[in-house]
């Protein structure tokens, strides 16, 4: 596997892995009530949703550069 492509799974995995702990920080804070969840609200969308959207993503994206690493491993 050439080194671009481990860079880009790599940074895949970051990325997804830090907006997976961003986002859960934000939900604890959230329903804690540490943070308003309002203030994230965009339109007629929750800011729990909105929040949520974020973990969500970063799970996301830490699957796809996990299924790269493993798919170009073989």
């Amino acid at each position: 596997m050439n080194t671009a492509k481990k860079q880009i799974s790599g940074l895949l995995i970051v990325v997804g892995n830090s907006l997976t702990a961003i986002g859960l920080a934000g939900l604890v804070l959230a329903l804690s009530g540490l943070i308003e969840a309002e203030f994230f609200a965009l339109g007629i969308s929750s800011g729990v949703r909105v929040i949520g959207s974020v973990a969500i993503t970063g799970c996301l994206l830490s699957a796809v550069g996990y299924g790269v690493l493993e798919y170009f491993e073989k």
